[in-house]
């Protein structure tokens, strides 16, 4: 029986390394890619298009969640100062995580992990906290607190991205950290 695992995404540089190594480790993935948190749309589409490049080039089948920045700038309102990895954050994580759980079960899926925590400018106890949090809301489901960071995971992410030639995004994906000009180099 093979490994199953839906996989949420926040883009290509961070996901294409971790996405490789599992199914050179044979197991069955089923991506979700669901980031409202993305600002400005264009930025999202950009994003968007290049998991899509990636994972059509290779037949993993992949989830697109709905886009709704709305419902993510009003779970955050209020937090707007916040620093990057404090109280935004977490709600950040929060909503795409029971959004990537909610998914996983209506999938058929009883596992799921996120490429997040990969990122240096997260906080990946935030990110796992998320993640179990999620899971314990459906019976049976498991979040995969793997820290993706480790096994030379981080230069896997750094030399796929250069390899497959991705947009290199300068920030996380919300305005706040935008307007910071924090992300990923």
């Amino acid at each position: 029986m093979a490994k199953k695992l839906f996989l949420h995404i926040c883009c290509a540089p961070c996901s294409a390394g971790i996405i490789e190594g599992l199914i050179e480790n044979a197991w069955e993935i089923r991506v979700f890619f669901y980031n409202p948190n993305i600002f400005p749309l264009e930025e999202y589409l950009r994003r968007k298009n290049e998991v899509a490049r990636f994972l059509e080039s290779r037949g993993i089948p992949w989830i697109d969640g709905d886009y709704d920045h709305e419902q993510w700038s009003s779970a955050v309102q209020g937090l707007e100062k916040e620093p990057e990895r404090g109280q935004r954050c977490a709600v950040c994580f929060s909503l795409r995580l029971s959004a990537a759980a909610a998914a996983a079960v209506k999938n058929g899926f009883y596992l799921f992990a996120t490429t997040v925590g990969i990122s240096r400018w997260k906080d990946i106890e935030q990110v796992n906290a998320a993640g179990r949090a999620s899971a314990a809301l459906y019976s049976g489901l498991t979040f995969w607190d793997m820290n993706w960071r480790k096994g030379s995971g981080s230069l896997r992410m750094a030399e796929t991205a250069k390899r497959e030639n991705f947009y290199r995004q300068k920030y996380c994906g919300c305005v706040y950290s935008q307007n910071r000009e924090i992300g990923i180099t």
